[in-house]
């Protein structure tokens, strides 16, 4: 199936090519300036840190639905070894062998493409098989600490989880902005909160890949509106899956990588940063979320933490 005209339509409404030079590597993470990072210092008054990030473990959140997407191989190459003679200080050393977007990570722009183009209007085919991306890999993004806002739109909604295959609107982004207090704005990272983490931790990888609650293809609009530099939540496919329109797959990873030039990430345990942030009463913090900077990666797996 080919893009529909209600696509294209809206890539046009979202574009930002050019915007910040032709060429630009960054996209939407232009929008995190000095001032931002100061402002986003400003939110932090107990100091208490809340991790974000999944365990990289073999028993991980990939089924196998995503082809060659594996989760970590952990073996140890060295244990307790003598490397400089009998008697002396021993060592031991680890491998791991694994997807770069099997846990919690971020997309970097290259991550997918359509008509050919990926971020910019650079050709897809500059992703090879030797060299990766090479442009826009998550490698050039060599710091991502901005101001987080959690928008826990299954606590806007009055539940704990959202339903599988529940799309997340415009309007359920609203609401939840209204209950964290605040006004996303430009340079800001959102965490989009469904709940839908919990089937993982539960330990049901099937449900927790399908069917998902996610972003709908309304979403997009919203964030390019606020000017907001990145956006991650806690589901495997990050947009609702199955897909709202028949045969349109991923159109919100290529409306955001794509066209917008916004990072995305997926598979962030949003639960324990839910539970402080209703203590707190407060749904801002100090986020830190810098990608492991593997040259010309598509993706990256990344630890972040909130630190309110």
């Amino acid at each position: 199936m080919s893009l529909p005209d209600a696509f294209h339509d809206i890539a046009k409404r979202v574009n930002n090519w050019g915007r910040w030079g032709a060429d630009d590597e960054l996209g939407t993470l232009n929008l995190i300036t000095d001032e931002v990072v100061r402002e986003a210092a400003a939110t932090v008054r107990t100091g208490r840190r809340v991790p974000l990030a999944l365990p990289l473990e073999q028993n991980g959140v990939q089924t196998g639905m995503i082809p060659g997407r594996i989760d970590p191989l952990h073996v140890m190459v060295q244990i307790n070894q003598e490397l400089f003679g009998p008697g002396t200080v021993a060592c031991s050393d680890d491998v791991v062998t694994m997807g770069l977007q099997a846990a919690t990570h971020w997309d970097a722009l290259p991550h997918v493409s359509h008509s050919g183009r990926i971020y910019n209007g650079r050709p897809a085919g500059s992703v090879t098989a030797h060299g990766g991306a090479g442009f826009s890999g998550i490698g050039t993004v060599r710091h991502l600490v901005s101001r987080g806002v959690l928008l826990d739109v299954a606590r806007a909604r009055g539940t704990d989880r959202l339903d599988g295959g529940y799309a997340v609107t415009p309007e359920d982004l609203d609401a939840a902005e209204e209950l964290a207090g605040t006004r996303v704005g430009a340079g800001d990272i959102v965490l989009v909160r469904t709940g839908q983490v919990q089937v993982c931790l539960a330990g049901d990888r099937h449900a927790y890949a399908y069917p998902s609650p996610g972003l709908s293809i309304r979403t997009p609009e919203w964030f390019h509106a606020r000017d907001v530099a990145a956006v991650a939540n806690d589901t495997l496919t990050f947009e609702v899956f199955p897909p709202e329109v028949d045969g349109l797959w991923l159109p919100v990873h290529a409306l955001h990588l794509v066209e917008m030039g916004m990072p995305q990430g997926q598979n962030w345990n949003l639960e324990k940063l839910s539970t402080a942030c209703g203590e707190a009463g407060r749904y801002v913090f100090l986020l830190a979320a810098t990608p492991e900077p593997f040259a010309g990666a598509t993706g990256s797996p990344v630890a972040p933490v909130a630190i309110l």
